[in-house]
């Protein structure tokens, strides 16, 4: 048996496929982790949740950025974006047991050594902390209050994490973190406007995986989020946002040995979107 972390798919239907053909994957005995961004933006992303359901245990999902816009949007309180693809889902005669679904996949999941969420995970948080806090926001995106969540869930203040918040600030932060994540400055405040490779932002912003005294530091982190980065690999960080939706790769990385599959992925968007 072995586990395939995918990339970013953000409905790439087509390029999944390849890249499942590519790996050999086995879908009896073989499992895959996805870092988030099932969806949007590509042209199938219906096609994508639904055959990502279907794999029923075979596929571990954590959500992100993407995802959380769908389910805002399925709920009422987002906004379409004039680059969104979701209308197909949200006229699907299943999109309710779709959206069901992903309203209860994980925010971070921790196997084996290895910890997968979409963006990062804040400096200051140990693994037990950042494990905690997932399970925070999953508690809320599944309880009686769902609503109220959503309207509360979205922006980008405050940007820096204290245990002391409570209500819709501390569930906003740790969405952020989860979710948003890329440059921080050295204390950990996050910032949001950089999106650039590495070395694009000014000092003191530092990519939120290399903030001096960053508690994750001996856990092997798999994620996505940033498709300026790349493909990263290092000890601890594997980002595997390459771009597919971009027209660059999609990419998995087989967790028991590490070894990188990659297919060329058409290009659906401009990267000025």
């Amino acid at each position: 048996m072995a586990s395939y972390v995918i990339g970013d798919v953000q409905g790439c239907f087509a390029s999944l496929q390849k890249l499942l053909a590519e790996c050999g994957f086995g879908r009896a005995q073989d499992r895959l982790w996805f870092v988030g961004d099932l969806v949007n933006r590509g042209p199938e992303s219906l096609q994508t949740l639904r055959f990502i359901r279907d794999l029923g245990d075979r596929a571990i999902v954590v959500l992100g950025n993407h995802d959380l816009h769908l389910l805002g949007v399925w709920a009422g309180h987002r906004e379409f974006h004039h680059t969104d693809t979701l209308a197909p889902i949200l006229e699907a005669p299943d999109c309710e047991e779709l959206m069901q679904w992903l309203l209860h996949r994980n925010i971070a999941h921790y196997e084996h050594g290895v910890l997968m969420l979409h963006a990062g995970a804040w400096p200051g948080w140990s693994l037990e902390e950042t494990l905690f806090h997932a399970r925070e926001l999953e508690a809320a995106l599944r309880g009686p209050d769902v609503e109220w969540v959503f309207a509360h869930l979205y922006g980008s203040v405050p940007a820096q994490w204290s245990d002391e918040l409570t209500g819709a600030d501390r569930l906003r932060v740790i969405t952020n973190v989860f979710t948003r994540m890329r440059f921080c400055r050295p204390d950990g405040e996050m910032e949001f406007h950089h999106k650039g490779r590495l070395g694009s932002a000014p000092p003191p912003l530092l990519p939120w995986f290399d903030v001096p005294g960053r508690k994750t530091a001996d856990i092997p982190i798999v994620c996505g989020h940033w498709s300026a980065l790349g493909l990263y690999l290092r000890e601890d960080i594997l980002a595997l946002d390459t771009g597919c939706l971009w027209g660059g790769k999609l990419t998995a990385l087989r967790l028991e040995d590490r070894r990188v599959f990659q297919v060329d992925c058409p290009s659906i968007r401009s990267p000025k979107h």
